[in-house]
C-alpha cells in the first residue's frame, strides 16, 4: 500500500467515525455512547477507530482542534492587517455557522458538558486577545485600561458567547453571522466598559 492509499484511508476512516459520533449525539446523549455503537454506525473496525483516537473524548477534541485552527488561522490573518475585534467575531459566527452541525451537537442539550467547557476555555482566550487589539485600536486618551487579575470577566464574557451560539443554532440561525458578532462584540465592550470602572 502506498503512503497517499494509506492517508486517503486514515482520511475516510476519520471522516465517517465524526459523521457517526456527529448522528448518534443528535439522536441520544454524548456521554452514554460507546466506542462500540460509533463504530458500529460508522461501518469501521474498533481497531481502526484506536489507532487514530484514544477515546471518544479524544476524537471530539481533534475534531474541535482542526476546526479551532482554521478559525484561528482566518482570525490571525485579520490581526496581521491591523485592529479590528468586530471582524474576528464575524469570522468567528461564520465558521459556527460553517460547522452548525457540530457544534449544534455538542453543545446541544444532549451534547458534552466536556466540550462546553473546552469551547468557554478557547473563548475565554479569544476575548481577551480580541479586547486587546480593541483597545490597541482606539485613540490613546480613549483607551480602557481593563487588566484581567482574575478570569471572571473573560469566563463571562466567554460564557456569554457559547450561550449566544447554543441559541442561535436551536433557534434555526434567525441572524446572520455579522448580526449576532455585532450584538455579542457589543454586549462584550459594554461588560468591558462596566469593569474599567471597577477599583
Amino acid at each position: 500500500m502506498t503512503q497517499t492509499t494509506g492517508n486517503l484511508r486514515v482520511r475516510r476512516t476519520q471522516k465517517l467515525l465524526r459523521e457517526a459520533l456527529i448522528e448518534l449525539i443528535e439522536e441520544r446523549n454524548f456521554e452514554s455512547l460507546t466506542i462500540g455503537e460509533i463504530t458500529e454506525r460508522a461501518m469501521v473496525s474498533r481497531a481502526a477507530f484506536y489507532r487514530n483516537y484514544q477515546d471518544k473524548y479524544d476524537l471530539v477534541e481533534q475534531i474541535f482542534e482542526e476546526a479551532m485552527s482554521a478559525l484561528l488561522n482566518e482570525v490571525g490573518e485579520l490581526s496581521a492587517a491591523g485592529p479590528q475585534p468586530a471582524e474576528v467575531w464575524v469570522k468567528f459566527f461564520e465558521h459556527i455557522a460553517a460547522y452548525e452541525r457540530l457544534y449544534r451537537a455538542l453543545l446541544g442539550q444532549k451534547g458534552s458538558p466536556w466540550f462546553v467547557r473546552k469551547m468557554r476555555a478557547s473563548l475565554a482566550e479569544m476575548v481577551i486577545n480580541a479586547h486587546v487589539h480593541e483597545v490597541h485600536g482606539q485613540a490613546k486618551s480613549e483607551r480602557a485600561t481593563i487588566t484581567f487579575s482574575d478570569d471572571f470577566i473573560p469566563d463571562l464574557v466567554s460564557t456569554m458567547f457559547v450561550e449566544a451560539i447554543t441559541w442561535w443554532l436551536e433557534q434555526g440561525r434567525p441572524s446572520t453571522p455579522r448580526e449576532m458578532a455585532t450584538r455579542c462584540a457589543r454586549l462584550a465592550s459594554a461588560m468591558f466598559k462596566e469593569v474599567s470602572t471597577w477599583e
